[in-house]
């Protein structure tokens, strides 16, 4: 049973705002992970290095990471840019 008329859930916009903010956080882990996935290939069957397609791979991972961040930082930037405002910025006083 719910006591006191709290809510049960964050609101949300909260939500979604801590939300983006753990993913912002998680983002050089991803990449970190993304970007030593190559050292696990196995080497092809010819002599000659296949540097082509890691070199690819790196290109697409480093993009993927710039864009999700760019995102990211879209998503979050109403969010911080409320909390650097004083308390009383939108209200006229006296």
């Amino acid at each position: 049973m719910q006591q006191g008329g709290q809510p049960l859930f964050l609101a949300r916009r909260s939500y979604r705002r801590r939300r983006m903010m753990d993913a912002a956080k998680m983002l050089p882990v991803l990449g970190a992970v993304l970007v030593m996935i190559p050292a696990l290939w196995l080497p092809a069957t010819t002599p000659e290095p296949d540097t082509a397609h890691g070199m690819v791979y790196l290109f697409g991972v480093w993009f993927f990471l710039v864009l999700a961040a760019f995102g990211l930082s879209r998503g979050l930037a109403p969010a911080l840019e409320a909390e650097e405002k004083p308390e009383g910025a939108g209200e006229e006083g006296n």
